[in-house]
């Protein structure tokens, strides 16, 4: 089992991922009932050593209400038959959770309308203004 890289900063060592197998439901005739071919993963953010103490506070902000109550990240994965896939799914979703949980949103900067603006915005208005008491018939 090889360590999980998330993004090019973070890589959550294997000792840290628990996987547990189960039997999955739905189709799969016989076979269903003696393969355990369902996968969950486990993860702890807040004691994992692949995250920066400002990276974890803002992970585990942004992912409260996927932690059960011990702060356990739990992953499943039943898309094939196949436990090796389901495990590689798994381990794929893991990280698209946790890249999206760390991106953080751009700072928005306001910006003050420029002189060149307000003055094109007054000229149209006064041109719109114009054309229109043009249109009045002078009584």
């Amino acid at each position: 089992m090889s360590d999980l890289v998330v993004t090019p900063r973070v890589t959550i060592p294997a000792a840290e991922l628990t996987f547990a197998f189960s039997r999955s439901g739905g189709p799969g005739g016989q076979n269903v009932n003696k393969v355990s071919s369902k996968v969950e993963l486990r993860w702890q953010p807040a004691t994992s050593s692949a995250l920066r103490e400002d990276d974890r506070a803002w992970l585990l902000e942004r992912l409260a209400n996927k932690l059960t109550n011990d702060g356990t990240l739990l992953v499943t994965s039943t898309l094939t038959r196949d436990q090796i896939k389901n495990r590689d799914d798994a381990q794929s979703k893991l990280a698209l959770i946790v890249r999206a949980a760390l991106d953080r949103p751009k700072v928005r900067r306001p910006t003050k309308v420029s002189r060149g603006a307000k003055r094109r915005r007054v000229a149209d208005k006064r041109h719109r203004a114009e054309i229109k008491s043009n249109r009045r018939s002078d009584d």
